[in-house]
């Protein structure tokens, strides 16, 4: 094992609606130079991420990062987490 250390980015993520009525949270994300609108619907399990650009790399993370703090969310709030790659 050699002492590279794998590529990071942070993204940033700001949560614009909940509504536990409807089983959703919206908000941005950005990472790197690409910035996302997302739609998460919990209930389902669906995520939306748009525009397509650059989605690829961030869907799988940022549903993650929902799914591991999903309760903690707060319509307002900023958060970020850590992407083992480089946006």
């Amino acid at each position: 094992m050699s002492g590279k250390r794998l590529p990071e980015t942070i993204a940033y993520v700001k949560i614009t609606r909940q509504s536990w009525q409807q089983g959703c949270l919206e908000g941005e994300v950005r990472a790197g130079d690409f910035e996302w609108q997302f739609n998460w619907s919990f209930r389902r399990g669906q995520l939306s991420v748009k525009p397509s650009q650059g989605r690829a790399l961030i869907q799988e993370p940022l549903g993650r990062f929902l799914e591991q703090r999903d309760y903690q969310l707060e319509p307002g709030g900023d958060y970020a987490f850590t992407i083992r790659a480089e946006i």
